[in-house]
């Protein structure tokens, strides 16, 4: 049986700062969606509608996640693209 020292790397179940941050931020936006019921007048271009604003809390904060993963992918094709540049020259 191999036991982990204090620096050793455990699997078990603890959670990273990442995924705290995730779900911090999940429940704050659950919150802040059920504090903000009504329903608005959006007007964007020459588009006018009423929605509820949960709903327009909701596909802002999906559209900035896709956004910043969209962000992310482009900055790790980059470095890649940059290693095998180096590798090769």
């Amino acid at each position: 049986m191999v036991e982990q020292g204090a620096g050793g790397n455990n699997n078990g179940a603890r959670m990273g700062a990442g995924a705290i941050a995730s779900l911090s931020g999940v429940g704050l936006l659950v919150i802040f969606m059920l504090q903000n019921r009504k329903d608005v007048q959006v007007d964007f271009l020459f588009w006018n509608f009423t929605w509820p604003l949960w709903l327009l809390i909701l596909v802002s904060a999906v559209a900035g996640a896709l956004v910043w993963l969209g962000l992310g992918v482009m900055r790790r094709h980059r470095r890649r693209k940059e290693r095998r540049a180096d590798r090769r020259g």
